[in-house]
């Protein structure tokens, strides 16, 4: 049963007592953001500004739309995955919390796409993206707001090169804050939580062992490492590909095995992408791989593995499993292809831990109200994290953690900063 008004289009109502549940545990694992949201209540930073954000809709990306809430923000929602959506959290949002919500798990594109441009109907001053789909949508679409756009932040790596080729081409109407490149974001958000949650998805989807699989791992960017790393912790044989000479050689220092990728499809038995990139499996690769090969991904969109050349190689598909669809093969081979080829860690499972997104919605909400101070000052383009910010960040989750760490004496800052001393 759908649910559809003014306030959102979500797939029941009736889920949100669970959804509340749900965002209340994911808030136990997120003490920055809390942090954050109290001093916001206070402050109340985003007094009479609209937000929309085209985010993941899970219990993390809950507790942020209710710290901006908070924060004094009128906050609408809609999902940047056609199937990473929580329905209860969802619900929740709608029902429980008031903050238009338009996210339902599988829906179709032309669903997914009405939908963000329900969370555009806000008239937002600010936007939140996990993709770039709404930043992108505005400037195809809807040019009509953006004089009323003040800036916005982006979450993700896919999403970051998507916004500096617009900004490139002279196309970017609005400041961005690329969150995805804070140190307290791709260091742990891409590196630790896409590594267990990329294999926490798979393992849902199909209950394989790890232990002695040959697991093909595309990209060795943070995400890929830290894919590679937990593959390797399960006591998985692990192989790295890639297509810049340095992050190769990286991967070799780092004890994984590095070869072409058409020569790894021959033995591997599990692939996994996160190339941000087109097409890294293609024809030649299935062409290449053996009976019984489970292909999945874990980059942003559905298009690093060559899905229409799969199709057209078959003679039969059919979902074996949830999440688990077989292709026959012509010959007689057999590739299993997992949620469609879209995140697998948001299809099957439920995504980063919340600890881990603590910090990556921290400095979301945090670069939120650095646009919203210098909103005078920003011009077009992308542009960092502040490293205060970044610094901040990685103070407030030490904090909560219990842990403490020194700090320079003035003595050492003075040398630090100085030309003068040598030898």
């Amino acid at each position: 049963m759908e649910t559809k008004s003014s306030r959102g289009d979500v797939k029941d109502l009736s889920l949100a007592k669970d959804g509340i549940n749900l965002i209340r545990w994911a808030a136990r694992e997120m003490p920055v953001i809390g942090l954050i949201r109290e001093r916001f209540s206070r402050e109340r930073p985003f007094e009479g500004l609209r937000i929309s954000g085209c985010l993941h809709i899970t219990t993390e990306t809950a507790n942020l739309a209710l710290a901006l809430k908070d924060g004094g923000a009128e906050v609408a929602m809609c999902a940047s995955n056609p199937l990473s959506t929580q329905d209860a959290v969802a619900a929740a949002l709608v029902s429980e919390y008031g903050i238009p919500t338009f996210a339902i798990k599988g829906e179709d594109n032309e669903t997914y796409y009405r939908h963000i441009h329900s969370a555009l109907d806000h008239n937002p001053n600010m936007t939140l993206d996990d993709g770039a789909d709404l930043v992108t949508a505005i400037h195809k679409e809807r040019q009509d707001l953006i004089d009323g756009v003040i800036g916005g932040a982006e979450e993700t790596t896919t999403g970051v090169v998507r916004l500096r080729a617009m900004a490139e081409d002279g196309q970017l109407k609005y400041p961005i804050i690329a969150v995805n490149e804070a140190d307290t974001k791709h260091f742990f958000d891409n590196r630790y939580g896409t590594g267990q949650s990329t294999l926490d998805g798979i393992t849902r989807a199909t209950n394989i062992m790890w232990a002695g699989r040959r697991v093909v791992v595309f990209a060795y960017g943070w995400c890929g490492r830290g894919v590679a790393m937990r593959a390797r912790g399960m006591g998985a044989h692990v192989t790295v590909i890639e297509v810049d000479p340095v992050k190769a050689l990286e991967a070799i220092m780092d004890g994984f095995t590095v070869m072409p990728s058409v020569e790894a499809a021959r033995t591997g038995e599990v692939f996994i992408t996160v190339t941000g990139g087109f097409k890294a499996i293609g024809q030649q690769h299935l062409d290449a791989m053996r009976d019984g090969a489970i292909l999945c991904n874990s980059g942003h969109f559905n298009v690093e593995i060559d899905i229409p050349a799969l199709a057209a190689m078959s003679k039969e598909k059919s979902q074996i499993r949830p999440f688990v669809d077989e292709y026959v093969l012509k010959d007689g081979r057999r590739i299993y292809l997992l949620a469609d080829g879209r995140l697998i860690n948001l299809s099957a499972a439920e995504g980063h831990p919340s600890s881990v997104m603590d910090m990556s919605f921290a400095n979301q909400a945090l670069s939120a109200e650095y646009v919203v101070k210098n909103r005078d000052s920003l011009s077009p383009g992308v542009y960092p994290v502040p490293r205060d910010t970044d610094m901040e960040v990685g103070r407030l989750k030490l904090r909560s953690m219990g842990i403490e760490i020194d700090t320079l004496s003035s003595e050492q800052q003075r040398y630090l900063e100085s030309w003068e001393e040598g030898t």
